[in-house]
């Protein structure tokens, strides 16, 4: 039996976990119940080529994350060139251009007359160059967007890992007399595989939540199905019915990420204990190389699209003038705040019921409500809208209430519930890393000193967690500010923010006009990331 005291901890992350839940039983439930016409009409036309579809653009994407991500880690981490302070949080830059920005620009840049025709004819003069100048769109386009986008999350892991590795490794490599390809095959890689595999999952969930990028180059993957048979077919059980073969996929990546995270000190620990690595200077052709690789990337990643976002804005001011930019700001602060306010509160609350309770259920349902971020948005926005539904036809209208479909669709009370298990990790787990730091000793000192355990919750652990909360709060801001399935699904009506309005002009074939709201959502998720550089790019031998 519970004491009181605990009870509601056990209370509180068992309610957590069940707003995580709701949205997986209501897709798996919908699963079984009958459809429109058009989900059979779908499996005898189309939905092969969603699956499909969504296997290559995730192949494709892990593929390219990996060289781009591997590849810059292991520059930047083990050798000295001109710059490589400078990519070592640019890198990272890539993360402020969602991958339907990128779409817009890679797409703008090399259509007919486009940016590049217009470049080319500014320094050779008048020419046919539209025959020479390459199209980016379809599947090909859409790889490639993905990738710079999201090659970071591979970049960030396998950097901290390759840090993390002792100079004892590289050492015992020489010994063997391996070259330093083979000693980066044989030895390094493999130390920092559960890493880099679970950079590569994080890629592979996003690629398959993505929703901007897949539908602006029209290509019909699991998720554009999801939300043209919701959108289109107005047939939430259809809607449904595909999320639950999209979550297959996702909940694969998921537990191999969480094996992966298991895994996570694969690395070698040496009798000698660790031992600072001393980096490679690098010379001539080599250093060139290495300067070449890293500047390609961050240009091609973070100052492309920048650039084609700015050249639209000043080449076209009247888009600045009519874009009502202040109420955008206001809008995307006010989603940011709220939410940001009651994530952390539930978070808090979690984490600390976890070390004053330290029972076995709790963890386990606190591991499991962290689950929500795996569930790509559309099908989050989905399920609650199909929940909703049903509890206010089967439970609220039964009862003689009032319908509570307004309340909580097209509201922001929807969109900050939704964002809630969306995030929910990236609270509990950043303030987790923070508890983990505060030792057990200076509870039980506390308690001696006759506090109680709101009072050294309150007076304690707080002023210990301020930097976590920070970092928190910073990171929940830069993946409200970038999402675009779960706003465009639950806002309310003529509520818009950053991402939904850049979306609305690029559907419009107004790119343009989406020049405006993207360059204000790069601008300003590149200062949130640049906050919380120091704490992605914290290493041990640093």
């Amino acid at each position: 039996m519970l004491n009181g005291k605990l009870s509601i901890w056990y209370l509180t992350s068992f309610a957590i976990s069940l707003v995580v839940i709701v949205p997986i039983i209501t897709v798996f439930i919908s699963f079984f119940e009958d459809t429109s016409q058009y989900f059979e009409i779908l499996k005898k036309t189309f939905f092969l080529e969603y699956i499909f579809n969504s296997l290559i653009l995730l192949i494709g994407v892990l593929f390219l994350t990996f060289i781009f991500g591997v590849g810059s880690a292991y520059l930047v981490s083990f050798y000295q060139f001109p710059g490589v302070n400078f990519f070592k949080w640019s890198l990272i830059l890539s993360f402020a251009v969602p991958p339907y920005i990128y779409a817009y620009s890679l797409f703008a840049f090399f259509e007919n007359y486009g940016t590049a025709f217009t470049i080319l004819k500014f320094l050779f003069g008048d020419g046919e160059y539209n025959r020479h100048i390459p199209k980016f769109s379809g599947m090909f386009g859409l790889i490639l967007s993905i990738s710079f986008s999201l090659f970071a999350y591979v970049y960030i892991l396998a950097r901290s890992s390759f840090l993390y590795q002792s100079q004892n490794l590289i050492e015992l490599g020489k010994n063997l007399g391996f070259s330093k390809f083979k000693s980066f095959y044989s030895i390094i890689l493999p130390a920092a595989r559960p890493a880099i595999v679970a950079g590569l999952s994080l890629v592979a969930m996003e690629t398959l939540a993505e929703f901007g990028a897949v539908d602006f180059f029209s290509v019909n993957t699991l998720t554009t199905g999801i939300y043209n048979a919701w959108i289109t077919f107005d047939d939430l059980a259809f809607a449904n019915r595909i999320s639950f073969f999209l979550l297959l996929f996702v909940f694969i990546l998921f537990l191999t990420e969480n094996l992966s995270r298991k895994k996570a000190k694969y690395h070698l620990e040496t009798k000698g204990g660790f031992k600072k690595k001393e980096k490679i200077k690098l010379y001539g052709g080599k250093s060139f190389f290495a300067f070449l690789f890293c500047f390609i990337l961050f240009f091609l990643s973070f100052l492309f699209p920048l650039s084609q976002m700015l050249y639209w804005t000043i080449k076209f001011p009247e888009n600045l003038t009519d874009l009502q930019i202040i109420d955008l700001l206001i809008n995307t602060l006010y989603l940011v705040s709220l939410s940001s306010l009651v994530l952390i509160f539930f978070a808090l609350i979690s984490n600390y019921g976890n070390r004053v309770s330290n029972k076995k259920i709790l963890n386990a349902l606190s591991t499991f409500s962290i689950s929500g971020y795996a569930i790509p948005g559309v099908i989050l926005a989905i399920a609650f809208i199909t929940f909703v539904a049903w509890f206010d036809e089967n439970m609220i209208k039964a009862l003689g209430f009032l319908s509570i479909k307004k309340i909580f669709i097209g509201s922001v009370l929807g969109l900050v519930l939704v964002y809630f298990v969306r995030f929910y990790s990236l609270a509990f787990n950043g303030i987790k890393s923070g508890y983990e730091k505060i030792n057990i000793a200076v509870d039980e000192s506390s308690y001696l000193l006759g506090y109680s355990k709101s009072k050294t919750f309150f007076n304690i652990h707080i002023p210990y967690l301020r930097n976590s909360l920070l970092f928190v709060v910073i990171l929940i801001s830069l993946e409200i500010i970038r999402e675009l399935p779960i706003t465009l699904i639950l806002r309310p009506f003529n509520f818009e923010t950053f991402a939904t309005t850049a979306y609305i002009s690029a559907s419009e074939d107004l790119l343009e006009a989406a020049a405006v709201p993207s360059l204000c959502l790069i601008i300003i998720a590149s200062f949130f990331i640049l906050l919380t550089s120091n704490y992605i790019l914290r290493d041990r031998d640093e």
